[in-house]
């Protein structure tokens, strides 16, 4: 049966369809009947204990530079759809999680993908600490006395905001590098929350691989390389996707994390494996669909809506 299906998300008009997750889902779930309304997240709200937002119904095509069309505004009673896709982009700020207060409210009648409450209680860069035998050396902290410390201990470090996205504010220092402070001291004055310092892992000039989950289980997987004078993997600062197989050690990677994302009703997630060290457990709006079907990977967008209707048939 057709369901219908609204979206909270970035403004469709600003996305590059090329590489957009949120286009793929939304795309896949048109191919299959489904009624698809969209509205951005300042347009949700909650009125006399009602769950609303101002929402037009949304037609996609695959081209670029015309690839939706929005009908007029209605409001949305948002316990009246089927699914809400829980798809706009960090930083995971207050605004963020105020949605995620509001969405709970409707949850699992409609049902928000990914669950809000876990996605609230899962920030991506604290998450991932709960298997610290996965990881890399990890600090979160704001003590400077901390860093310096670990730095000792560690050399080479990666410095980064903890509720940052998309490559912004990462700074590899070498245990010789003179700005240290200055740069704790800018981050003391941008951000009330502590950072993240991990120990640099120099497998990252061969690729950060971005491995998706479904229901808990690893459906596909790329390489992201980053340029030659840059740290950052991330593809819109100039990564480049690359075709790539899962290692033994990055099956046991899933295979540990799997039922914990299960338990926590996270369909669809996105883990960063450099080196055979997990690094990040992306639950709010994860990427790589579109990369992993362009080097012949799995129809991801086919296998989450098959899991997002077997749970709505439920």
């Amino acid at each position: 049966m057709p369901l219908s299906v609204a979206v909270q998300m970035d403004h469709v008009s600003t996305i590059s369809i090329a590489g957009d997750t949120t286009f793929a889902l939304s795309l896949e779930a048109q191919k299959r009947g489904h009624r698809l309304w969209h509205y951005t997240p300042d347009r949700l709200t909650l009125a006399d204990g009602r769950v609303v937002a101002r929402a037009e119904p949304m037609s996609l095509r695959d081209v670029k530079g015309d690839h939706y069309e929005l009908g007029e505004p209605e409001r949305l009673d948002l316990s009246q759809m089927d699914v809400v896709l829980l798809r706009q982009d960090p930083p995971f700020d207050m605004n963020y999680i105020t949605t995620t207060h509001i969405l709970e409210r409707i949850h699992p009648k409609t049902l928000v993908v990914n669950d809000p409450a876990w996605v609230r209680n899962s920030p991506e860069k604290i998450f991932v600490t709960e298997f610290a035998d996965l990881m890399p050396e990890t600090l979160i902290t704001k003590d400077p006395n901390e860093v310096a410390a670990f730095r000792k201990a560690h050399g080479d470090i990666i410095v980064k905001p903890l509720y940052g996205n998309g490559g912004a504010g990462i700074f590899h220092l070498r245990d010789d590098d003179r700005n240290l402070a200055a740069l704790l001291e800018l981050f003391g004055q941008m951000f009330r929350e502590p950072y993240i310092v991990q120990r640099y892992l120099k497998e990252v000039r061969e690729g950060d691989k971005r491995i998706i989950l479904i229901d808990g289980e690893p459906v596909g997987a790329i390489n992201r390389v980053p340029a030659e004078h840059d740290s950052r993997s991330n593809m819109h600062v100039g990564g480049v996707a690359t075709k790539t197989e899962l290692t033994d050690r990055e099956r046991e990677i899933c295979a540990r994390i799997g039922p914990e994302l299960k338990r926590r009703g996270f369909v669809l997630v996105g883990i960063d494996v450099i080196g055979g060290y997990m690094t990040e457990i992306n639950v709010t709006s994860p990427t790589g669909v579109r990369e992993v079907a362009k080097f012949g990977g799995a129809d991801i967008a086919a296998l989450f809506w098959d899991a997002v209707e077997a749970k709505r048939a439920k």
